[in-house]
């Protein structure tokens, strides 16, 4: 299980993400309806009258790497991925 751990001056929580989640996440984020929407989203000119094209494309994300990833991350417990402290006191921890 990950743990998103943030810190404010006024504000301290933490957020425990399962593996099942993760998995879930990757599945959406690597399928091929929202790979062609999101560029379909970039390249929408809706309101705009210049004749720039905006032709950023999105690589596919590969759902296996990812998950041989998450596979290997529960290997690992006790793993810092994250550690960010902002100068105005605000902090992020990211572990396994």
């Amino acid at each position: 299980m990950l743990k998103l751990k943030v810190k404010t001056k006024e504000v301290r929580f933490t957020i425990p993400v399962p593996y099942a989640i993760l998995h879930l996440g990757i599945s959406i984020l690597s399928s091929k309806i929202l790979h062609n929407q999101m560029n379909k989203w970039l390249n929408h000119q809706d309101g705009y009258t210049d004749d720039k094209k905006f032709t950023l494309t999105i690589p596919q994300i590969d759902k296996k790497l990812l998950k041989l990833v998450v596979k290997e991350l529960r290997k690992h417990k006790g793993l810092v991925l994250v550690d960010v402290k902002a100068n105005d006191g605000t902090e992020v921890l990211v572990k396994v």
